[in-house]
């Protein structure tokens, strides 16, 4: 009837059970007798099995005493299990999820309170104040229901404890306790797993894991390995007997049970980022918790206690310090009570803000309020961070991180990577983390009376210039030195090295890619010197054309400055063709820094090396201006040029305000002489260039009329649908528009008559977006493709901005538009939801839009091209 079984075992190869989940129905189902070999590899030890009997489900296994029966089902023979070993001189054994090892989640030297033994977790502590605010590390089963001992004894309302780990834990079964351990990759055993919140759920995964290890288990005796002392491997491994799912806890399991024996306790797991500011889903996710707890409602019974909140990360520092400040504001905006108990418990240390929260606060809805607050510190913020400082501080950590940065004289690599750039990315993360915790307290002023009307996301989008000023934190160009170019650090580039004459009009006008918008005043053109300058005012003003009034704009964001009669821009020697731009707020400062550049070259007095067209040169730039400088003069010989200097990022949609100004000049240029021409230049000529002559187009059409539209073409090649601009994204925001389809067409008339003129350049607005997006399918390396992936949203974004902004002038011309597109859009567009659409933009038609967070603006409105460079300046 049945054989004995082996006691030898054998290990089994594999697929992780995560990933191909229980594979036991892969196996034939008329099997009816396993093999002996199949047998062995199970493991069973021969003292324990009498006797294995087959049949179709499992074999069943009776004991020795008759006492014992079970089945070993085909879901452990078949989940391909991986084995592996730390090190060659380490055991081999069955790795979690196919590559993981288990390592005891905290040891005794993270407890730097030594809270342990007193509280049952480490660095348990209360913050400063009278706020009923707790944190602690990971605690284990029995330490979790000290704590709450603790909290029950206190009069609180409610005690809602937030775990706001994202990496999955497990609660192994040690003596008379259940110890956490967590899953660890083997070349970062201190590391946890993160990054997983987009593609799996923790508690999912310790299923997957507790699963795992039971199977582990029935291979090896009841026996699974796990790592203590990863620091010093001392009488390592570590076994581990697990007899059942029982042996077992998962996170929910561990915090969940409390609640049939505790009415006033509540939980929720918020995981939070180790490093910068959390994601909007992520607030979203905590004000969610708040709609729903009644003890946090603005309605609650004022003469009741508040509820404690409880923080729990790994060891309770960074993201529980966040968590901490998260419910400080909170607790503020619920009800107004002192922080501070006693003056010595907080000293306040007042640091100078850097300058994009400066500018944050005083554009803030009730900015006034919040910035006279700040300037009588502490703010809000300020306060909830202190209180929460015991172990942490977020500001001190940013401002250390940017002294660090800051003396490195000598870059220098660490495992390949800038340690000044590490240390770059540090601040920036924490001035990120500072940034949007001013944010969500302003959120909090307006939204906490109305009950959370709107969701964070929701309110984010009603105030998108927030997203355009986060894209502008890093300022350190400001403070760039002017001797970068004398002392070698940085090299000229001529603009005719970067410029491509493709329109072959360099030799006729001296600039390259110069052209006319057929039928109107408008043209366009790379970056001119001052001969070429002199040539087109020349061309504009003769008997032919006699313009008496011009309107000359520069759109370059990036330092330039004319040495002996050719245009030069700094850039980096192993970056030459990545422009280095510079976040202004006035346009004032990027003059200021051109002078200082000009000023040092012509001090310097030695020969410089720059890159023409061709090759590197030597040059001694005895002759140096500032482009300003060279329309200066120009307009003693031509005194109907106006010039102005509105710059914007190549590729990406103008922003709200750069329409503005561009509105604005056309405006006050026709107000002098309604036959105004319009001259705008870029880099190249190309691609800023366009934007603005299509910006133009269409400004002047609201003025003198449009032109007749024809008739639709029939278009029968490849993806004429898009060609067309047809786009889904497109589409939803003209279904939006009153007369939608109008304005879109208008605009597809301009982009048509704009690029008329640039067939050579191959480049035109409707066909490029979906050119960008196809080369993604062909870039050789991840990067390449990320950036083509923005590139192709960058043109779509602008090609809807062009139709938003048509509308704007259509709906506004009763009123001369006297309230700007920026306020428009504020007041006008956002409640319609456009940038609740632009907030998801992607190609929905090719792709899954949660695939890639560039669809967000949060993320597409960063300064990529910035963070990629060596850092020249200082933060301020």
């Amino acid at each position: 009837m049945g054989t004995t079984a082996s006691a030898g075992s054998q290990p089994v190869l594999v697929t992780p059970t995560h990933q191909v989940g229980h594979q036991g129905n892969s196996v034939a189902e008329d099997r009816s007798s396993m093999s002996s070999g199949s047998l062995q590899m199970l493991a069973i030890p021969s003292s324990k099995a009498k006797s294995i009997i087959t049949n179709k489900v499992a074999p069943v296994v009776i004991t020795y005493n008759c006492k014992e029966e079970f089945q070993i089902h085909d879901s452990v023979l078949s989940a391909n299990l991986v084995v592996g070993k730390i090190s060659d001189t380490m055991p081999e054994h069955y790795l979690v999820l196919g590559e993981f090892f288990m390592v005891q989640d905290v040891n005794c030297k993270a407890d730097v309170l030594n809270t342990t033994g007193n509280y049952g977790a480490p660095n348990f502590r209360k913050a400063k104040g009278t706020h009923p605010l707790f944190g602690m590390g990971q605690p284990s089963l029995n330490g979790f229901k000290q704590v709450l001992q603790k909290l029950e004894s206190e009069p609180y309302e409610d005690v809602i404890f937030f775990c706001v780990r994202e990496e999955p834990v497990v609660f192994l079964h040690l003596g008379k306790d259940f110890i956490p351990y967590t899953p660890r990759r083997k070349d970062n055993l201190h590391e946890n797993l993160h990054h997983l919140k987009k593609t799996v759920r923790a508690d999912q995964l310790e299923l997957s894991i507790r699963k795992e290890l039971c199977d582990f288990a029935k291979l090896s005796e009841n026996i699974v390995t796990v790592y203590n002392d990863i620091e010093n491997f001392k009488d390592e491994p570590q076994h581990v007997r697990i007899v059942s799912e029982e042996d077992i806890h998962i996170t929910e399991e561990v915090y969940k049970r409390p609640l049939f024996s505790l009415p006033s306790y509540r939980y929720y797991r918020l995981p939070l980022p180790m490093e910068g500011a959390p994601m909007e889903e992520d607030f979203d996710a905590f004000v969610n918790i708040l709609r729903e707890s009644p003890s946090l409602s603005v309605l609650r019974d004022g003469s009741r206690h508040p509820p404690a909140l409880l923080f729990s990360c790994q060891v309770g520092v960074g993201r529980t310090n966040l968590g901490l400040i998260l419910g400080a504001l909170v607790l503020h905006h619920l009800q107004e009570v002192v922080y501070i108990s006693r003056e010595e418990d907080v000293q306040f240390k007042h640091q100078p803000d850097f300058q994009v929260i400066q500018v944050l606060i005083t554009r803030l809805p009730k900015g006034q309020q919040v910035l006279d607050e700040i300037l009588q510190p502490p703010n809000d913020v300020d306060r909830a961070i202190d209180m929460c400082s015991e172990m942490y501080n977020i500001k001190d950590s940013m401002y250390e991180n940017k002294c660090k940065m800051e003396g490195i004289g000598e870059d220098y690599q660490i495992q390949g990577s800038s340690t000044k750039d590490y240390f770059r990315q540090r601040t920036l993360q924490s001035l990120e983390r500072y940034f949007f915790l001013i944010v969500f307290n302003a959120y909090l002023h307006d939204q906490y009376p109305q009950m959370f009307a709107q969701s964070f996301s929701q309110w984010m989008c009603t105030n998108a210039w927030i997203y355009r000023l986060l894209g502008c934190m890093d300022c350190s160009e400001l403070l760039a030195p002017a001797s970068l170019i004398s002392d070698g650090t940085r090299i000229l580039v001529a603009s005719g090295f970067l410029a491509p004459d493709m329109l072959g009009t360099a030799k006729e006008m001296r600039v390259a890619n110069f052209r006319r918008v057929l039928k109107m005043p408008v043209y366009g053109m790379a970056q001119p010197s001052s001969e070429a300058v002199s040539m087109v005012l020349s061309y504009l003003t003769d008997e032919r054309r006699k313009y008496s009034t011009m309107l000359w704009v520069n759109l370059q964001e990036e330092l330039l400055v004319e040495g002996n009669g050719q245009v030069f821009c700094p850039r980096e020697p192993a970056c030459l063709e990545q422009p280095i731009p510079v976040c202004v707020q006035k346009l004032q400062q990027l003059e200021a820094l051109e002078s200082a550049v000009k000023e040092d070259i012509l001090k310097c007095e030695k020969w410089l090396e720059v890159i023409m067209e061709q090759e590197k040169q030597m040059r001694m730039l005895k002759c140096c201006h500032t482009v300003s400088e060279l329309f200066a003069e120009q307009k003693v010989l031509h005194p109907g040029v106006t010039y102005q200097r509105i710059p914007f990022s190549d590729c990406c949609a103008p922003s709200e305000e750069v329409f503005d100004q561009l509105l604005e000049a056309i405006k006050g240029s026709l107000a002098k002489d309604p036959s105004s021409a319009f001259i705008f230049n870029c880099s190249d000529g190309k691609d800023r260039t366009t934007s603005a002559m299509v910006i133009a187009t269409l400004t002047l059409w609201h003025f003198n009329g449009f032109p007749e539209c024809g008739d639709e073409e029939i278009v029968s090649i490849p993806d004429a649908k898009y060609s067309k601009g047809e786009f889904e994204a497109v589409m939803q925001v003209v279904r939006l528009l009153p007369d939608g389809h109008r304005m879109k067409k208008e605009v597809d008339m301009a982009l048509d008559i704009v690029s008329e003129t640039m067939t050579p350049m191959h480049y035109h607005l409707r066909e490029i977006i979906v050119c960008s997006y196809k080369e993604i399918k062909t870039a050789k390396c991840k990067d390449e493709g990320w950036q083509l992936r923005l590139r192709s949203l960058q043109y779509l974004e602008r090609y809807i901005y062009f139709i938003l902004f048509n509308s704007y002038l259509n709906l506004e011309k009763k009123d001369s538009w006297r309230r700007p597109f920026s306020l428009w859009m504020h007041q006008v567009a956002a409640r319609a939801g456009i940038y609740a659409i632009l907030n998801q933009l992607g190609f929905a038609e090719f792709e899954a839009l949660e695939d890639s967070p560039l669809t967000s603006l949060r993320c597409r409105w960063r300064q990529h091209t910035v963070h990629s460079l060596p850092i020249r300046g200082e933060f301020i």
